[in-house]
């Protein structure tokens, strides 16, 4: 059914206003989002769509694939500007950059389970922390499989020299989903450990994020952090 055709007290925007935003399904709420179908029903499309891919799996089309589901590359990148907008708003209430203090690596890995689960590669990042373990900034170091050319010391702590952190914490994906270190993770862990001393800046964790957990070198003592 299209909308226009719906009585007026029916329609989402009506019922929006009137229930709240809570009351409507998540085929008309996609339906808000995207407008108008170009060839279809908007709520047909939404539909459709989710009964093919569920929101978990539509970015997983690409804007090309997502395109021609649609019918239309604006509608495309409305879904997929609203699947980004929804990952970044997660990460905040879930604990990211709005956090007081981190007390745990769950804290750490709630900040970038959303954004590093579908990655094909795996990213370095680093958390740099003041004094009372705040939050100062998140900065990319590199993409790549991890090993001492992409996470250089020189790299990972100069971030940490400008901004006058206190501490560090270590965040790296990996894209296979299964979190237990590598060979690779457990040296380059090592040497960062060393470096950190020399230079008075603390390496608090290196946590590696799967698609369904995460591993903390802390908690599970495999160096001497």
């Amino acid at each position: 059914m299209k909308i226009e055709d719906m009585p007026w007290f029916d329609k989402p925007d009506v019922r929006l206003t009137r229930d709240g935003v809570e009351k409507l399904t998540d085929v008309e709420l996609l339906a808000m989002i995207i407008g108008k179908g170009k060839n279809e029903g908007v709520l047909d499309l939404s539909s459709r769509l989710l009964k093919n891919y569920n929101l978990n799996r539509l970015e997983y089309l690409g804007i090309d694939e997502l395109t021609k589901e649609c019918n239309d590359k604006v509608t495309a990148l409305r879904i997929l500007s609203f699947i980004e907008l929804s990952k970044r708003y997660n990460k905040l209430i879930k604990g990211g950059y709005n956090i007081k203090v981190i007390n745990s690596a769950l804290d750490v890995y709630n900040m970038f389970i959303d954004e590093y689960r579908n990655y094909k590669k795996e990213v370095l990042s680093v958390v740099l922390l003041d004094t009372k373990l705040k939050v100062i900034k998140v900065k990319e170091v590199s993409v790549g499989i991890l090993n001492s050319s992409l996470s250089h010391p020189r790299e990972i702590f100069n971030e940490a020299i400008k901004e006058s952190a206190y501490a560090i914490i270590l965040v790296h994906n990996h894209p296979s989903g299964d979190c237990t270190p590598s060979e690779s993770d457990l040296t380059t862990t090592g040497n960062l450990i060393k470096v950190g001393t020399y230079l008075d800046i603390k390496l608090l964790d290196h946590i590696i994020v799967g698609k369904n957990g995460y591993y903390s070198f802390r908690e599970k003592k495999s160096s001497n952090i």
